[in-house]
C-alpha cells in the first residue's frame, strides 16, 4: 500500500495542472494515468484572451508553459470577404499533447506520477482506495476525478452523466496551407460565417510553430454528409461553405487528416460524496466552439489547490460537507454558469432565424467594423498596411519547408 494526501485520476489539462499546483504547495501528491507522454488528442490548441490567462495566471503554471506556445500578436476579424479590424492578440497556440507535456514538466516533488490505469476505487469519509491494473494500492485522502470523458470510475462511484444537448456542435481541426507563396498576409484570423444556413459560426486561423492551423467549428448531426464531404474534398467544400475566404486567404489548400470531435454537453450527478471531487470535464462539458472549457479547467484547479484543499488537509476526516464547499465556491460557480449560457447563446447568435438573432449578427459585425475604423483612426500607418497587408506581415515557411 502507498500511502498519499491527494491521488488524481488523469493526467490531461485538469489533472495534470492539479498535480504540478500541489507539488509546488508541498503537497504529497500522486498522478495517474496511462500515458507516460500523452498522445496526440484533438482538444485545446490554443489559449488567449485576457480573461483566460488571467485564469491560467492563478494556477502559477502560466508564464514557464506559454514559453513552448506560439504567440500570434495580432488576430484580423473578418466576414462577408471583408476585414473588419486587425485587433492586438494574445493567443498562443500549441497542440494538446505538447501543452501537457508542458505543464507535467513543472510536476515536482513531492508530487509524483505513476504511469498506470486505476481498475477500482471505494470512498470514504476517511480514507480513499485505489486499485491500479499492476496490483498495486495506493491511500489517499482525497482523490480527484480528472479523467474527462471517461465514464467507468464514475459509474463504479454511482455518478452519472445528464446530457443537456446531444451533438450540441462539431469541431473540426486541420493544417491550413498557402498555394502559390509562402505565406499567409496576417498572423491569425477570426472569420465569421457568411450565411446561417451554413450552421458555422466561424473558422479561426492561427499559428503553432510554422504551421498555420485551423479550427472550423459546426452545427450539424454527427452523420451529416457535410461532414463527410469535408473528409473527401476539404477544399471545395470549405470553399462553398465559406466563399469570399479566399479575399483574404488567397488560394489555400489542407494538409494531412482532418480531426472532427462532436461534442455534447453534460452535467454530472450525484456527485456530492465524501472522499471524492469531479474537475474540468469530469464534472461538466461545454461547447469548444466558445472556448471556455479551458476557462473552467482552469478555475476549478486554481480554486481546488489554492483555497480548498489546504483548509480540507488541515483538520481531520474528508466529508460530504468539505467536498460540497468546492462545488458550491462562488468563483467556480460563477464560471459554470457563464460558460454554459455562452454555449446555448453562441449558438442561437450563429445560427438563428429570427429577427433578434439577425439583428445581433449584424450588431456584432458592426461592432467589429467599427473598432476597425477607429483603430485605424488612432494609428494611420495600420491604415495604411490594411489596404496592402501582404507587405506589412512576417513571412511563415511554406508547408514543404516544414520538418
Amino acid at each position: 500500500m502507498r500511502y498519499t494526501d491527494i491521488a488524481i485520476i488523469g493526467g490531461g489539462l485538469a489533472g495534470s495542472t492539479a498535480t504540478a499546483m500541489l507539488g509546488r504547495a508541498g503537497i504529497p501528491t500522486i498522478l495517474i494515468d496511462p500515458h507516460r507522454v500523452y498522445p496526440f488528442d484533438f482538444r485545446v490548441e490554443k489559449i488567449g484572451g485576457d480573461l483566460q490567462l488571467e485564469r491560467f495566471a492563478r494556477t502559477g503554471l502560466a508564464e514557464s508553459v506559454l514559453r513552448s506556445a506560439t504567440l500570434d500578436g495580432e488576430n484580423w476579424i473578418a466576414r462577408f470577404g471583408r476585414l473588419l479590424d486587425r485587433q492586438p492578440s494574445r493567443q498562443y497556440g500549441i497542440m494538446y499533447d505538447a501543452l501537457i507535456a508542458a505543464i507535467r514538466n513543472e510536476i515536482a516533488g513531492p508530487a509524483e506520477f505513476i504511469c498506470d490505469k486505476v481498475i477500482n476505487v471505494a470512498t470514504s469519509s476517511e480514507r480513499q482506495r485505489l486499485v491500479l491494473a499492476n496490483g498495486e494500492e495506493i491511500s489517499a485522502r482525497l482523490v480527484v476525478l480528472a479523467n474527462g470523458l471517461n465514464v467507468g470510475l464514475r459509474r463504479m462511484l454511482g455518478i452519472e452523466r445528464l446530457v443537456t444537448s446531444f451533438c450540441h456542435s462539431i469541431s473540426l481541426g486541420f493544417d491550413f496551407v498557402p498555394v502559390g507563396r509562402p505565406a499567409f498576409p496576417f498572423a491569425a484570423m477570426t472569420y465569421f460565417s457568411e450565411r446561417p444556413s451554413d450552421r458555422i459560426p466561424y473558422i479561426t486561423l492561427f499559428p503553432i510553430g510554422n504551421r498555420m492551423r485551423a479550427n472550423l467549428f459546426t452545427y450539424r448531426k454527427a452523420d451529416d454528409p457535410w461532414l463527410r464531404a469535408m473528409r473527401r474534398n476539404p477544399v471545395e467544400t470549405l470553399n462553398a461553405a465559406l466563399p469570399r475566404l479566399r479575399r483574404l486567404t488567397g488560394e489555400f489548400d489542407i494538409a494531412g487528416d482532418i480531426k472532427i470531435r462532436p461534442a455534447d454537453i453534460f452535467v454530472s450527478t450525484g456527485y456530492r460524496q465524501a472522499g471524492v471531487v469531479l474537475v474540468g470535464d469530469a464534472f461538466a462539458s461545454t461547447c469548444p466552439v466558445t472556448g471556455t472549457g479551458t476557462d473552467k479547467v482552469f478555475t476549478d484547479v486554481a480554486q481546488l489547490c489554492n483555497v480548498h484543499i489546504p483548509a480540507w488537509l488541515s483538520t481531520d476526516g474528508m466529508g460530504e460537507e468539505k467536498i460540497t464547499a468546492f462545488y458550491d465556491d462562488p468563483v467556480k460557480t460563477a464560471c459554470d454558469a457563464w460558460s454554459n449560457a455562452k454555449a446555448f447563446s453562441f449558438r442561437e447568435v450563429s445560427v438563428g432565424s429570427g429577427p433578434t438573432w439577425r439583428a445581433q449578427r449584424w450588431a456584432r459585425f458592426f461592432g467589429y467594423l467599427g473598432r476597425g475604423w477607429l483603430r485605424r483612426l488612432h494609428n494611420p500607418a495600420a491604415a495604411a498596411s490594411t489596404t496592402q497587408p501582404a507587405n506589412h506581415f512576417r513571412q511563415r515557411p511554406h508547408a514543404a519547408d516544414r520538418a
